[in-house]
């Protein structure tokens, strides 16, 4: 589906980068052509200026997808979420980032979650990065305390775990 979305604009590279920025972020494009998120409208000037185009590009994209059912579909309906990466060490929480060997490969989430369960760790949090989106994407999830020692070594014998990062 995403190769599609992006074959559309690939002969507008400067609006490419600005679906890209729409999809990374979650904002919606509102059947008025307006860049949102929830209620709260972006201006098309911060959004140019965050992907390094002139806010006509972003006029450009935005109409196109309005105007095409399929890209409407899906920017009408995306949503942004809170992601606690980075606030996490300020709420008590564990941070674990894995790098895996192939993101593409089947089961990684289950097996980094079933040591994380195993050690009566609860997950607040699992958030994966699109390898669509992302050249090295990482796994991360956001635990309820911190991770013993024993439950690293763990996730690092396991085939699909390349490095695990604990903060």
């Amino acid at each position: 589906m995403w190769r599609r979305i992006l074959e559309k604009f690939r002969r507008f590279p400067a609006q490419e980068r600005v679906v890209l920025l729409l999809l990374e972020r979650g904002f919606q494009v509102s059947s008025a052509g307006k860049v949102v998120s929830g209620g709260i409208e972006i201006p098309h000037t911060h959004i140019a200026h965050e992907a390094g185009v002139d806010r006509r590009v972003v006029d450009a994209a935005a109409s196109m997808i309005v105007e095409d059912e399929e890209l409407k579909v899906v920017f009408q309906n995306l949503q942004s979420m809170p992601f606690l990466k980075n606030v996490a060490p300020f709420l008590g929480l564990g941070v674990v980032i894995i790098t895996p060997t192939d993101a593409s490969r089947v089961g990684i989430v289950k097996e980094v979650t079933g040591v994380i369960a195993n050690h009566g760790i609860s997950i607040r949090q699992v958030v994966t990065d699109d390898t669509q989106f992302t050249e090295n994407p990482k796994l991360t999830v956001i635990t309820e305390g911190e991770l013993p020692g024993e439950a690293v070594a763990e996730m690092l014998k396991l085939d699909s775990v390349k490095e695990v990062t604990v903060y």
